[in-house]
């Protein structure tokens, strides 16, 4: 039933794409309306598990990496017992959440920070947020030094993929030149899975305090 769920979605979201690039001609304010469909339609594919692969990120090259490069590090045993299984799903193993599904994709605080649901480290502030319409939150900036950029190349595409810089845990992609009005032109697209929220900037100050970074 899972899998039946997610083809019609995948489905239904390929006909509105067909037909939204046939009759919506696009404008600097409308850009991100053909893009937006096109990365629904493939987290749509991405979360059926027979052509999934081709979506997600590079996974064995890069997770070796995660295990060794960060300073919280665990073993998957570790982080499966700290972890529920969508989390590490999403954060260890590099997944994608379905498009609109995530508790964060309409989430638009005053105030606020967004910390790693793995290690608690504080990532992006609730100003860095914005509304773009793609079914995932959507960042134009992060905390400085809190997200890690890697080449990814899987599947003959290359991406940029943004993870903690704290425990390596998989937040998305990082996207540029959409045309959005942000300061950055730029659109880190996080799964909400990879999220919580504090609504203070209280885990900004422990990091503060504890030295490792300045906001």
């Amino acid at each position: 039933m899972r899998y039946y769920q997610q083809s019609v979605t995948f489905f239904r979201t390929l006909h509105h794409t067909l037909l939204s690039s046939c009759t919506r001609p696009a404008t600097k304010q409308q850009f991100p309306i053909r893009n937006t469909n096109n990365i629904l339609l493939k987290s749509s594919m991405s979360s059926l598990p027979f052509i999934g692969s081709f979506f997600s990120s590079n996974s064995s090259a890069s997770n070796n990496k995660m295990s060794s490069s960060y300073p919280d590090q665990k073993s998957p045993d570790e982080w499966r017992a700290v972890l529920n299984k969508e989390q590490f799903r999403i954060l260890r193993e590099k997944g994608t959440e379905p498009p609109g599904s995530g508790k964060f994709d309409k989430h638009y605080p005053s105030e606020g920070v967004y910390t790693c649901a793995g290690c608690s480290a504080p990532l992006y502030k609730a100003t860095h947020k914005f509304k773009s319409g793609c079914g995932w939150p959507a960042y134009f900036d992060s905390i400085p030094g809190a997200v890690t950029r890697h080449e990814d190349r899987a599947f003959g595409m290359t991406r940029t993929e943004i993870v903690c810089s704290n425990c390596g845990g998989h937040l998305g992609h990082v996207f540029k030149g959409e045309g959005f009005p942000t300061p950055t032109d730029e659109r880190h697209c996080v799964n909400s899975v990879s999220l919580n929220f504090s609504p203070d900037d209280k885990p900004v100050q422990q990091k503060q305090e504890g030295g490792e970074s300045k906001v």
